[in-house]
């Protein structure tokens, strides 16, 4: 079956050759844009989402820049309410921002991308847990607790997130900042330097 399924594929590559099928899925991708765009607080000029890009919640706390590409897979949440309690969630990401297949970008309380960010796969961004770090939280499952956020997070321009890093909450990253493959980063980074490691450590300042 699957050699069937193969060759049918192999026959098709010749009435639609490869140049084509890109043509076809830039202009879904227009058409995807252009349906979720409206739903956002603001949706800037020529910036664009993949298709299958996401689990998007709360667009109406969510802010796109123009020219931004939002990749496959990646999930924008803004939490105005759970399990009862609310929240003032605000994201905003700015202009010329490219954010990575399956990103991961959740807010309670603010997050703010500067412009011309670059972020790689798999990249985590939270002002937010599932409550705080106490006993009496431990003590009930995760999915009950109150959702915490220990502070804003905020990015500054031309800032390069490696793949698979994390931000957590309560974090300001300088900008012209790089942060290593798979980093977590849990302080403020100085402008124009590179960090790695878990927890991130700086390694060079860049003059």
């Amino acid at each position: 079956m699957s050699s069937l399924f193969f060759n049918i594929g192999r026959f098709l590559s010749f009435l639609f050759p490869y140049g084509m099928l890109k043509k076809v899925y830039h202009l879904y991708t227009f058409l995807y844009t252009g349906w979720y765009s409206r739903y956002f607080d603001y949706f800037g000029k020529y910036s664009y989402i993949a298709p299958r890009a996401c689990v998007i919640s709360g667009m109406n706390y969510i802010s796109i820049g123009s020219n931004t590409y939002i990749g496959k897979n990646v999930s924008l949440t803004a939490w105005s309410s759970y399990n009862g309690d609310s929240y003032k969630p605000n994201i905003v990401i700015g202009d010329g921002c490219s954010i990575g297949e399956g990103n991961h970008i959740t807010a309670i309380n603010r997050i703010v991308l500067g412009n011309n960010v670059l972020t790689g796969k798999k990249v985590l961004i939270t002002d937010n847990a599932h409550g705080k770090s106490v006993y009496d939280n431990m003590t009930i499952s995760p999915r009950k607790r109150s959702l915490y956020s220990k502070g804003q997070v905020i990015i500054g321009d031309n800032v390069w997130i490696g793949e698979k890093s994390s931000i957590m909450p309560g974090v300001i990253i300088g900008k012209g900042a790089i942060i290593a493959a798979n980093s977590v980063v849990t302080k403020n980074v100085p402008e124009f330097c590179m960090v790695a490691g878990v927890p991130a450590k700086i390694i060079k300042q860049f003059n």
